[in-house]
């Protein structure tokens, strides 16, 4: 069985942060996670991080994997030679909690101002018939709300205040299927100094999304959706 080696980024608020080295055994086909909860069971219980459903429908294993933001569930091992390291470091542009947790509370009170739902309109399903013994199919939004794309952002870097790209993704699909959205104070969000406009179309966002939600273009269809709407006040003298 293959010895991988992980330096996880370990410290707290306050002291400066380093890289721990670990070795740990696992088959080839186990995944991130497992490496890094094996390294908590069996080395250091001491290491903060986060997790849940191990097959990215959560999104809380958010971290970033020599240098590029990954989902720890769904990063197989194989990927990387056991005889180089695999950096782990939390995402960037969040709140630092310690090790490799963040605090993502900055993110959920954006989407939460939005009044983001996550049960939509289930355009998959809707003219095939269920298998059989499934009375009802229920459709949830794309985005599981992981933070990868913020960490991504390069703009996050910048402005503290921008509303950042899963939550531009996120009233784009409100304005799409508004679910009693108010398509107004929606749009007033999108517009404000650090909305749509503030994003520079790195593409970095979709680059690293898990669940396709693809926010690049969905940032570009809400710039669209802002023009329109200013040309068709202009053409009606601003009513």
């Amino acid at each position: 069985m293959p010895t991988w080696q992980l330096r996880l980024l370990r410290g707290r608020p306050g002291n400066p942060p380093r890289l721990q080295t670990y070795q740990v055994e696992l088959p080839a086909e186990a995944y991130l996670i497992d490496a890094v909860e094996k390294i908590w069971a069996e080395q250091d219980r001491d290491l903060l991080f986060r997790h849940a459903c191990h097959h990215a429908s959560c999104g809380a294993c958010g971290v970033r994997v020599n240098g590029r933001e990954r989902l720890m569930c769904i990063t197989p091992l194989r990927e990387f030679a056991p005889d180089r390291p695999i950096v782990v470091e939390p995402l960037r542009h969040f709140p630092w909690l310690g090790d490799l947790l963040v605090d993502v509370s900055p993110m959920m009170r954006r989407m939460s101002a939005v009044g983001f739902a996550v049960i939509r309109r289930d355009e998959l399903t809707a003219d095939r018939p269920l298998p059989e013994g499934v009375e009802k199919a229920t459709r949830f939004e794309d985005c599981i709300e992981c933070g990868l794309c913020l960490s991504a952002c390069p703009v996050m870097a910048a402005d503290e205040a921008y509303l950042g790209p899963a939550t531009l993704a996120a009233i784009e699909r409100m304005l799409a299927e508004p679910r009693g959205a108010d398509r107004g104070r929606l749009l007033a969000l999108a517009d404000d100094p650090h909305g749509v406009w503030r994003c520079h179309s790195a593409m970095e966002c979709t680059a690293v999304c898990p669940s396709n939600v693809d926010p690049a273009a969905a940032i570009g269809r809400l710039r669209r959706y802002l023009l329109a709407e200013k040309l068709r006040r202009w053409l009606g003298g601003g009513r």
